[in-house]
Formats: C-alpha cells, sequence, structure tokens
C-alpha cells in the first residue's frame, strides 16, 4: 500500500461545542452556524475529541503542532474537556514534539481553576475586548443583553494573576473605528497588553449569515475608515512601542517587506491551508466559509490529510489569486496585501469589475504609508539589529 502524502503544513480552528456560546455578540458571523446541526447536542464526543487529535498530530510534519479551540465559546466545554484533550495530544505526541493550545475565548467564565489550568499547561488565550467600555458594550452583549466590560476586565486579572500568556483580539466596527488611539492608549496602559490583533468588521446583510450578496450591516467598516484607523495607531507605535507592543497587523506588514512567509492567512497568496472543524468532525475549507458547500467532509469517513489535500480544497485555495481583478494584480501593494480575504471581495474596482476587497482603500493607505519605516526595519533586522532601534532615528 502506498501511503498517502501529507500536505503542506495546515492549521485547523476547532469548534468543539459548534456556535453554542453565552453571548449575542451582534456582529457574530459564527452564530447562525448552529442552524447547520438541527437538532444536534453541540458537544464534541471524546471519541471525536481523541480522532482529530491523533490524525492532525499524524498530518503534521513540523516538531511543533499548534491546536486552536474556538467556537461559539469553547469555555461552555468545561474544564474536563480540556484536560482530556491535553491527555490525548500526549499520547499521541511523537517523541521530541512540542504540543501548543491556543483558546479564544469571550472571557465571561474564566475563573481561578480555568486559569491555573492554562498556566499549568502554557495555553495561549486570546481575549476579546474591543476597547473602553462603551465601545465594548456596544455590540458585545449576552443573551439577556447585559453587558460584559466588567467580566471581561475581570478574566483578564485572573489571567495576570496566574502568569497566563494572552493576546487581546480587538473587533473594529462602527463602535470604534473613529476613536483608534483611545482604543489603543486604553489596551496598552489599562490593559497592559502587550499582544493585539485588530479584526475589522465586513459583515453581510442576510439572513443565512453565509458568504453571500453584496450588501452589508451597519456595524461594518468602510476600507478608509480601515485605513486611517491603522494608521493612526501606527504612526503612535513606530516612535514609542516597537518592541515594546506586538501588532499583528503590524508584524504581518515587516514580514511582506522582508519577503517572509507566515502572517496572517488574509495576505497570503493563496489560502487554503487554515480549515475549521465543527463539533462531529465536520471539516470546512475556512472558518469563514461553514457552508454547506465548502464541507470537505467527516474526519471519521476520510482522513483529514485526505481532506486537506484534497483537489477541491486546492482549487479553493487557489481561487484566492486566480479571481483577482486586474486592478489588483496591477497594484502596487499586492505584494502586500494579495487582496485580502476572499470573504470580503464585496465591491467592484474603477473599472467595474466584480471581486474588489471592501477594505482595499485602507489596505492601499496603510501599506503606501508604512513604506518608509517598512523598509527601514527590514534593513535593520537584515543586519541582525533590532526593529526598535527606528524609534531613535525615525521622525
Amino acid at each position: 500500500m502506498t501511503a498517502i502524502p501529507l500536505p503542506p503544513a495546515f492549521h485547523v480552528m476547532s469548534k468543539p461545542r459548534g456556535a453554542i456560546c453565552n453571548l449575542d455578540c451582534d456582529y457574530c458571523f459564527y452564530l447562525r452556524k448552529e442552524s447547520l446541526y438541527p437538532g444536534a447536542s453541540f458537544r464534541m464526543s471524546d471519541e471525536t475529541l481523541e480522532t482529530y487529535t491523533r490524525q492532525y498530530i499524524q498530518s503534521q510534519r513540523a516538531p511543533e503542532v499548534n491546536f486552536a479551540w474556538q467556537g461559539g465559546e469553547p469555555t461552555l466545554m468545561g474544564l474536563d474537556f480540556f484536560r482530556k484533550a491535553v491527555a490525548y495530544q500526549k499520547k499521541y505526541a511523537r517523541p521530541g514534539m512540542r504540543i501548543e493550545n491556543a483558546l479564544q475565548t469571550n472571557g465571561t467564565l474564566l475563573d481561578d481553576e480555568w486559569c491555573q489550568f492554562f498556566a499549568e499547561n502554557r495555553f495561549l488565550i486570546g481575549i476579546s475586548l474591543d476597547g473602553p467600555r462603551e465601545a465594548h458594550d456596544l455590540y458585545r452583549r449576552d443573551k439577556g443583553r447585559n453587558p460584559t466590560f466588567e467580566r471581561v476586565l475581570g478574566s483578564i486579572a485572573l489571567l495576570k494573576k496566574h502568569k497566563v500568556d494572552f493576546n487581546i483580539l480587538t473587533c473594529v466596527s462602527a463602535a470604534n473605528v473613529h476613536q483608534p488611539l483611545e482604543v489603543y492608549h486604553f489596551l496598552r496602559d489599562e490593559i497592559g497588553a502587550e499582544f493585539i490583533q485588530f479584526i475589522p468588521i465586513v459583515e453581510r446583510e442576510n439572513e443565512t449569515g453565509f458568504q453571500e450578496g453584496t450588501a452589508l450591516t451597519p456595524r461594518s467598516i468602510t476600507g478608509k475608515q480601515y485605513g486611517d484607523f491603522l494608521i493612526a495607531i501606527f504612526d503612535e507605535w513606530v516612535h514609542r512601542d516597537v518592541g515594546k507592543v506586538f501588532v499583528q497587523m503590524f508584524d504581518t506588514a515587516l514580514g511582506r517587506w522582508l519577503g517572509a512567509p507566515g502572517g496572517l492567512c488574509v495576505f497570503q497568496e493563496t489560502c487554503g491551508l487554515a480549515l475549521a472543524m465543527e463539533h462531529n468532525g465536520d471539516l470546512y475549507s475556512c472558518d469563514h466559509f461553514v457552508e454547506p458547500r465548502y464541507r470537505l467532509g467527516n474526519i471519521f469517513e476520510t482522513p483529514m490529510n485526505e481532506l486537506v489535500g484534497s483537489e477541491r480544497q486546492r482549487t479553493f485555495g487557489l481561487d484566492k489569486k486566480d479571481s483577482l481583478p486586474r486592478y489588483c494584480r496591477e497594484c502596487p501593494v499586492l505584494f502586500a496585501c494579495n487582496g485580502g480575504c476572499p470573504k470580503d471581495r464585496t465591491d467592484f474596482t474603477p473599472d467595474g469589475e466584480a471581486g474588489l476587497n471592501h477594505l482595499c482603500a485602507g489596505f492601499k493607505a496603510f501599506f503606501t504609508h508604512v513604506d518608509q519605516p517598512m523598509r527601514q526595519m527590514a534593513g535593520l533586522l537584515r543586519q541582525r539589529r533590532p526593529p526598535s532601534e527606528i524609534m531613535k532615528t525615525y521622525l
């Protein structure tokens, strides 16, 4: 029997509780995925957990394997589930293999026991916080429409108490896009965040939650707004926070100027290597395309490495590049953005061609604005000097 070749390194976002969440955030694209599984328990079984863990580890070539737990809200599975997850990881890890876990949470259910477990098992926690109280509580409310800001801050205090590594995930929406420095100062100075990820809200207005139609909700932001938001924060960061605060968008941009792979998947030339798995073992092409037409199969029926390496998934990944409008192909910052995420390609180019990213104007403005400092920091790194030296000379 000929062994099936392993696909390139890929990443799976596992959703052990499916779309179930204790919050009802207005802009959440995943809550409506519950309708895909009517009558389901929305709890990953021990059998699914073990099968996923074994197949995922076996499919990875690198000496380090990263497990990502998302939702919905993954902490609704309870702590015992994650104790089993760690046990299965130890069971199937190859000798010398390093296992890492990242868990994204809304930060309303954590307590000392959770945080002690995270610390003991070196979990990286992504916690959602949209800035100061007014911005955060506008869209991030629970099922009773109660605000969540104070609960999130309480969880952050617990993470700090137990010395758990965490980063902040901030959705940039109509609630906060006009206060970039207020948001940044709050996260940096009051929260003490050292790692920040900004997620632009581009939310389609439809009943399904699928990537269809071109109308967007009022919560969505424009490309120009996003560009202005990033530029305002970058200009402060490059003068005083390089090497102290790590903003994923800025790190990814620096990687593009270095010609390095990796970084945000949305800026890669092709996609298809960041998949999503539902509670029952169904594997989908992407976290943003959990829809029937993008369901690749189930890991109980077809091994994960076959699904990831399938012609169907390769085509999905290549479509990102192959479907670019001419306007994008001729753009001077194509090397940096590669057209952005296909889910956001709702607009038309100036010459009327479909497929332009809704955030294009912002990407173009931001990447053009940072060109000189990115060249300078890339040059420092090539000289084996820290990019923070730019703060001594950049005006």
